[in-house]
């Protein structure tokens, strides 16, 4: 029987999440199957996703379900800012589903919010300031708190230069830093906010 995964490409606003999946995905990964809310808000109304982005959600469930009971590997993407994906990631591990995270990061918020802005000036969608910044600080939380311990590999990248550099990876073997001084800045990000 083949190997089954599920791929759940992470970070916040900005970060880079999409770009990256359309290499990693089908050239390293060999993963064919990406399902992102985004991408489908933009098929039901291009001019304004932003309109429909709970009826995208809406299906993206449907369609992770679908994959899941056709065995295929795939991917998702999110911010982590929810806990959504927990009962996702249970039901892969119950079907042989070997579930891996690839967390994006961005040193700062500043940086998400300019990136964002960016991507509006370029046509791409809109989102809030104060969204961008529940959403960091969230996702930062939450892969801490939450995700590192349920997936069965994780690696951490930073990508704030634009270029991945891996910061830290996650296995059955433990857990090993590749950057110390970049990982301790977004540990101290963690630890200085995961009490809000």
């Amino acid at each position: 029987m083949p190997e089954k995964n599920f791929y759940i490409i992470a970070g916040c606003n900005g970060a880079g999440k999409t770009t990256a999946s359309f290499t990693i995905l089908p050239e390293v990964l060999d993963c064919r199957e990406f399902v992102n809310a985004d991408e489908i808000a933009r098929g039901l109304s291009p001019f304004q996703p932003e309109k429909v982005a709970f009826e995208a959600g809406r299906i993206m469930l449907h369609r992770i379900d679908e994959l899941f009971a056709r065995g295929e590997t795939f991917a998702v993407e999110t911010t982590l800012a929810t806990k959504i994906y927990q009962q996702k990631i249970r039901v892969a591990q119950q079907h042989g589903y070997t579930v891996t995270l690839l967390y994006f990061w961005l040193s700062s918020l500043e940086l998400a919010q300019a990136r964002v802005a960016t991507r509006v000036a370029e046509g791409g969608h809109c989102i809030a300031p104060e969204v961008i910044e529940r959403r960091y600080w969230q996702g930062i939380r939450q892969l801490f708190s939450n995700y590192l311990t349920l997936v069965d590999d994780a690696f951490i990248f930073d990508n704030s230069s634009g270029k991945p550099v891996l910061l830290a990876e996650s296995s059955a073997s433990g857990f090993r830093i590749s950057n110390d001084s970049l990982y301790q800045q977004l540990r101290n990000q963690y630890e200085s906010r995961k009490a809000d």
